[in-house]
């Protein structure tokens, strides 16, 4: 059923067609209900974050993905590796010793390619996704939302009247920014720079997939080494955006400079030829302060973005898209729509993000996996759980007063991740800063 079909009427309607929404509109098109979905941008088009975790394995069975990335060229990944600022690699956190399963083993993507594939596939399943057609706004009547007002690539404006709003826009967060809900980390404000080199070293065999963390030598940040298809990788630092991005000089001779303080990936690049320009984003963390309002949802980035070191992005974009799906699915069936039926998952996801987040704050107090494996070998597979991507459950809290203990200076954990930043002050202290000239959200 077309949107012309229809009277311009919809039970639910998405804002944008990657990860998240692909999802969402998959799951409840599978359901029977009329998903129409709008991307500004034609597919496929470039996006960072090309590692994914084991527990998107799950997700990916549900939406009917797996045979297609199995059949795909995207390179295996059986684990992850950490490398110290001095050198020394931890053992490689291989994932099928926690579970012996073949979901312990994800893939390194081409982010161009993996998000055609999801929204090739929630057409599959009934989506009418349009792609070049910009939703300029949310629109609202009597404090909840109604519909869309989209814009056509040839400029003529629709309205679209909907059930349901699902804003999976991105990090531009088209309800986030319209309500004024976005809350930025008070601790996690990084920024990266990137590339990809084509012939860099990669290891052999179930190693030849292995994303690796390596710490440079000052420990003011980290690199990701992530191999992909074609002999390329991708490699990236991640450091605190001042650090990064308020010094002279070029986005490549910073990059340069950061890969001089690393020698462990300078030799992996050295016998390798970069084959793309340079790519600067801030990694900025925040969350919204709401899941949910009436007859409107937010999933993936338009709800909130973590720290990309453990490599969690697209996990959360599936998972909060599911969640989101389940609670609108049953809201149709059961009449209602409000912000507490849509967004019930709001608080158990929460909790699983405060986890990698809590992940992500150790690593940069100085964490060392090596030392703490070495000191509790029976916590390692609590650690490679959560490494996964097994977030939502509580047993893996036992880590964290063990973590706590190898330090000496009594060590308190970190704040939430909405303490003292109200959104007012953190919109303010981003406009003051100076954003790096090709600066991509």
């Amino acid at each position: 059923m077309s949107i012309s079909d229809n009277g311009n009427q919809t039970d639910v309607v998405v804002i944008g067609g990657g990860p998240a929404g692909s999802t969402v509109s998959a799951l409840i098109a599978q359901q029977g209900s009329p998903v129409p979905l709008f991307d500004r941008e034609p597919f496929p088009r470039f996006h960072p974050g090309e590692s994914m975790i084991p527990e998107t394995y799950w997700l990916l069975k549900r939406l009917g993905m797996l045979e297609k990335l199995k059949n795909s060229h995207f390179v295996k990944k059986y684990s992850v590796q950490f490398v110290s600022s001095n050198g020394k690699q931890s053992a490689p956190f291989y994932f099928r010793d926690n579970k012996p399963h073949e979901c312990s083993q994800t893939w390194q993507v081409v982010r161009s390619e993996f998000d055609q594939m999801m929204l090739n596939n929630a057409r599959e399943c009934g989506v009418e996704a349009h792609e070049g057609v910009r939703v300029r706004e949310v629109v609202f009547g009597d404090g909840r939302a109604v519909g869309v007002r989209i814009q056509r690539p040839d400029d003529s404006q629709q309205e679209i009247h909907a059930k349901v709003v699902v804003d999976a826009s991105g990090q531009s967060g088209l309800l986030m920014h319209k309500l004024n809900l976005r809350v930025w980390d008070p601790i996690l404000n990084k920024g990266a720079i990137w590339t990809y080199w084509q012939g860099a070293y990669r290891d052999t065999g179930q190693d030849e997939g292995a994303t690796l963390v390596l710490q440079t030598g000052n420990k003011k940040g980290w690199f990701w080494y992530i191999p992909l298809h074609d002999n390329q990788v991708s490699v990236g630092v991640v450091a605190p955006f001042d650090y990064l991005f308020k010094r002279d000089g070029t986005h490549e001779q910073t990059y340069l400079e950061e890969v001089a303080n690393c020698p462990a990936v300078a030799q992996r690049v050295s016998q390798g030829k970069r084959v793309t320009g340079y790519f600067a984003t801030k990694d900025y963390s925040y969350r919204s302060t709401q899941v949910a309002g009436d007859r409107w949802v937010l999933v993936g980035d338009a709800f909130g973005f973590l720290d990309p070191l453990y490599s969690s992005g697209v996990l959360l974009a599936l998972k909060s898209g599911q969640l989101a799906a389940d609670a609108i699915v049953e809201g149709l069936q059961q009449g209602n729509l409000s912000a507490s039926q849509l967004g019930k998952w709001g608080p158990a996801f929460n909790e699983g993000v405060d986890r990698m987040r809590r992940l992500v704050c150790e690593y940069y107090d100085g964490f060392s996996f090596g030392k703490f494996v070495k000191q509790y070998p029976h916590l390692k597979g609590t650690v490679t759980d959560l490494l996964i991507g097994d977030l939502f459950e509580d047993r893996v809290d036992s880590v964290w007063e063990p973590m706590e203990s190898l330090y000496q200076n009594g060590k308190v954990p970190p704040p939430r991740w909405n303490s003292g930043t109200s959104p007012e002050v953190a919109e303010n202290k981003v406009n003051e800063l100076m954003l790096p000239e090709g600066y991509r959200p």
